[in-house]
C-alpha cells in the first residue's frame, strides 16, 4: 500500500506592531477562552509572530491593522483588495475583513509575495499576498458632504407685477 504524500506549505515569517500585539493578544485570548477557532488560530499566530517596533524599517511592506491589502487565494476567486480591521469596525462593508477571521488571521503580518494556509468552513485555502497599503490619516473622501444653508436655487419663482 502506497503512503499518499502532501505538500506542506512552509509557515512564512510574520512581524506585528509593538503598538497593535497587545490589543491583538487580549482579543485573541478572549476569543480563545470562549471556544472560538478564530481566536485560538490567532493566538497561534501570535506567539511565532516577531514583534517589531512602530518605526522599522520593514513594516510599510508588512500587513497591519489598518492596511489595505490586495490578495488572491487558490480557490479561484479574482484578486480582492481589503482592509484589515479591529472587528468593531467591521460592520457590513465586505471590503473590511475582521482581523478575528480565518482571513484576517491569516494576513496579519504577512509581506508581499507571502502564503499563508488557513482554515475555512472546514477547507484548507491559502491566501497570497500581492500588495499592501499603509492606511494614511490624511486620506480625503472622494466627495464630502455639504451642507447648504439655503436652497440650491435661490429662484424666488414668478411674481405679481
Amino acid at each position: 500500500m502506497k503512503q499518499k504524500e502532501c505538500a506542506v506549505l512552509p509557515l512564512p515569517k510574520i512581524a506585528l506592531t509593538a503598538s497593535d500585539y497587545p490589543r491583538l493578544e487580549r482579543l485573541a485570548r478572549l476569543a480563545a477562552q470562549k471556544g472560538d477557532l478564530d481566536g485560538i488560530f490567532l493566538i497561534s499566530e501570535i506567539n511565532r509572530a516577531d514583534i517589531v517596533p512602530n518605526d522599522w524599517d520593514d513594516l510599510r511592506s508588512r500587513v497591519t491593522v489598518g492596511s489595505w491589502v490586495t490578495y488572491c487565494t487558490n480557490w479561484g476567486v479574482p484578486r480582492r483588495i481589503v482592509q484589515l480591521v479591529w472587528p468593531e469596525e467591521c460592520g457590513s462593508d465586505p471590503a473590511r475583513i475582521s482581523v478575528l477571521t480565518p482571513l484576517g488571521a491569516a494576513l496579519i503580518g504577512l509581506r508581499v509575495g507571502d502564503q499563508m494556509p488557513y482554515i475555512l468552513a472546514g477547507c484548507l485555502n491559502v491566501v497570497r499576498v500581492q500588495n499592501v497599503t499603509q492606511s494614511s490619516p490624511n486620506v480625503v473622501p472622494l466627495f464630502r458632504a455639504h451642507r447648504r444653508s439655503k436652497p440650491l436655487d435661490d429662484d424666488p419663482g414668478p411674481t405679481a407685477a
